[in-house]
């Protein structure tokens, strides 16, 4: 009996550790890590069953690519950074709708007009998240001035300034938990694993068959899938 009850112990405990992976070891510099997106406040007439419910982050040295993509009408938005080329790309899909906007180094990516008064804060709380060791910050924005948000980062993941080109850059480290305003709508991501893989270098090429666009424009196209 008392054996039955220790196997059982062990095997929930395995089974809560599998929750959030980490294949590969420490201090990789190339690989995906796979988050979770939770929807608060007003996501449109959407139900949430169809908007992206994963963010897969693939990154290589001082390359990253964010794909956050639906299964509803091939949508979704790509943000593409490959700093030697000179490329800080935003696409936005919609069934047979495809455009880009390419930003300048320094320059934010579009959709982050609700985050532009962020202000981020230092704690010296820290946690494990995906077995890696993470330092906290809390963030507040000047449109959510009631609401305090709190963010983890990592500097075992060795990406190069890994949140260039978005509201977080002053973050030198590699978020695992995070939140991002996107009209009136609230994405927070949690990480759910790390991967180690090689990624080739024409993940992080501009893509083709898109047409190119202004930042104002692709906004419209953000706000609206976000209203949609």
């Amino acid at each position: 009996m008392k054996l039955s009850f220790a196997l059982v112990f062990v095997l929930i405990v395995a089974l809560i550790g599998s929750s959030c992976g980490e294949r590969g070891g420490k201090h990789i510099d190339q690989g995906e890590i796979h988050f979770n997106i939770d929807y608060v406040g007003n996501t449109g007439s959407l139900p949430k069953e169809v908007l992206p419910k994963n963010l897969i982050v693939s990154f290589k040295h001082d390359k990253v690519l964010f794909e956050m993509l639906s299964s509803f009408g091939n949508s979704g938005i790509l943000n593409l950074a490959n700093p030697e080329k000179g490329i800080f790309d935003t696409y936005f899909s919609l069934f047979t709708i495809k455009y880009y906007y390419a930003a300048q180094e320094g320059e934010w990516y579009p959709g982050f007009d609700s985050m532009k008064d962020i202000v981020i804060t230092k704690t010296s709380k820290t946690s494990v998240i995906c077995g890696f060791n993470c330092q906290n910050a809390e963030v507040t924005f000047g449109s959510y001035s009631e609401k305090v948000f709190e963010i983890w980062y990592t500097d075992e993941i060795s990406i190069d300034n890994p949140n260039a080109s978005t509201p977080y850059s002053d973050i030198k480290g590699v978020l695992m938990s995070f939140v991002f305003l996107m009209g009136p709508s609230e994405l927070h991501f949690t990480a759910e694993t790390v991967y180690k893989k090689e990624i080739p270098d024409t993940q992080f090429e501009r893509r083709e068959k898109f047409t190119r666009v202004s930042r104002d424009d692709i906004n419209k196209f953000i706000n609206r899938m976000i209203k949609l």
